[in-house]
Formats: C-alpha cells, structure tokens, sequence
C-alpha cells in the first residue's frame, strides 16, 4: 500500500486528502503543523499524523500545499531526508503560480514531480483538476489511480496552468458568490434562507450537469429558458444592463494576471 502525505492540509490540502482517502491502495498521512485540523482529518478520515520530516522520510507521494512564499523554505528544511532516501518520492505541488522547473531547482537535482491544479469539490469527488509532470507513464497512471475519487482529471500544457486556475481553479468563490446572491434575491422576494439557497444550489447544480451531458452550447441553453416577453429574459436584460459577463470575464482576467504574478 503506498503512503501519501500532506504538507500543508489547508483547504485545497485537505479536500485532496479526503478524496484520496477513500482509495484502500493508498494511506494518507496529514502534517502535524496545524494540530487541531489534522486531528479534525483524522478522525474524519482515518488518515495518520506525522511530522514534515517524518512524511519525507517514509511517503511514497508528498504533495506540497504551503503558501507559494513558503514552498522554498519547506523544501529545504525537508532536504536532508529527502537525500537519505534510496528511493525516489513522487512531488505533488498544488502551489500556485510555481512552474516545475522552479520547485525542482529548490531540490538541488532532480525529482520527480506532478504540478496540479485542483478545485475544492475534490472534497466531494466533483472537483475539477488539471495537471502535468516530468513523470513516467507508470506512475502517471498510478497518480491517476490514486486521485479517481477526487473527480476529473485533466492534462495540461504547464504554460496554461495561470488560464486553468483563474476558471476552474478560483472559480468555485465566484459560483458561491453567485449562488449566495440569487439567495440574497430569493430571501428579499419572501423565499425562507434555508429554502433560497436549496433552489438555487440545486439550480447551479442542475444546469452544470446539462451543460455537459447535453453538449449544447450555453448561451443555446439560455435561450431555450428565455420565453418570449417571459420573466427569465426580463432578469437576463437586468443581468445585461449591469455588465454581468463582462464582470465574470474581468474576474477571471483579475485572477489569471494575479497567479502569473506569483512566478
């Protein structure tokens, strides 16, 4: 059984680690840094615990999860097991803005290394990854093997990561946005909380599912809700009026220009 650890179980760290603990080929140990959210992972996932030094000694895949100004400084103080090792851990660096190239230099010779770009519905095995690699076609598969429970699973060209992240990787903040505002709007006509964000969940979920089991292109399916003088096209002129795509596309330009800054 290869074991897999976490250094850093944040938010993106953690919704991984649930998805590749439902997989019995694989254990998953977390890292000790924040006490009381590993011991939170644990008991909802049954994963270990272990120390920075004591994941590079033992993991068979280490996915690095620590702010991008950190990832140096983590790399070098894990080092010395890493070069006691016989054999070689397979990197997963889930950092944004950091190319491959980059991270290895911080090794000091070469490693293998998977750069990946999740969402946070891997928690739920919904999410949305792409991701690329200096690895062999075996552990590939092995990577892919182990992540099945996460969602999907896409290759990319590294020099798109910056595009991918600012649509699938920041964009479930900019869907719960959305989401909590139909909500807002639900709750304002006299809809209960609780029953506004159901139906507007359920909505989002609904026509995402219909996007791509249909095949049909969006804007097809737009029309086909817009009835002639009906309420959808009135709340589409609205939306129209007040820039909504061109804000969408200003947020998605905002993020891709702040993740091409981190390099």
């Amino acid at each position: 059984m290869k074991k897999v650890g976490f250094i850093g179980a944040g938010n993106m760290g953690s919704a991984i680690l649930k998805a590749v603990s439902k997989n019995e080929k694989f254990t998953a140990f977390a890292t000790d840094h924040n006490l009381e959210k590993a011991k939170a992972l644990k008991e909802e996932t049954g994963c270990g615990i272990l120390s920075n030094s004591e994941i590079a000694k033992i993991c068979d895949y280490i996915f690095l999860g620590v702010k991008p100004y950190m990832l140096e400084d983590t790399i070098k103080s894990i080092l010395p097991e890493i070069n006691e090792r016989k054999d070689s851990p397979v990197f997963v660096s889930m950092v944004c803005g950091l190319e491959i190239e980059k991270i290895v230099s911080w090794f000091g010779k070469d490693v293998q290394m998977i750069r990946i770009m999740p969402n946070t519905p891997v928690a739920i095995g919904e999410g949305m990854t792409v991701y690329t690699g200096n690895v062999s076609d075996d552990t590939e598969k092995e990577f892919l093997d182990m992540m099945k429970y996460s969602g999907v699973m896409s290759k990319l060209d590294e020099a798109h990561f910056d595009q991918a992240t600012a649509v699938s990787g920041c964009g479930p903040a900019f869907v719960d946005l959305f989401v909590e505002a139909l909500a807002d709007g639900g709750v304002l006509t006299g809809l209960k909380r609780d029953d506004a964000l159901k139906y507007a969940a359920q909505m989002v979920k609904g026509s995402a599912d219909l996007i791509l089991k249909s095949g049909k292109h969006p804007g097809k399916l737009k029309d086909e809700v817009c009835s002639p003088g009906g309420a959808t096209i009135e709340g589409v002129r609205v939306l129209e009026e007040s820039a909504f795509r061109g804000a969408v596309m200003d947020a998605v330009i905002a993020a891709f220009e702040k993740s091409r800054g981190m390099k």
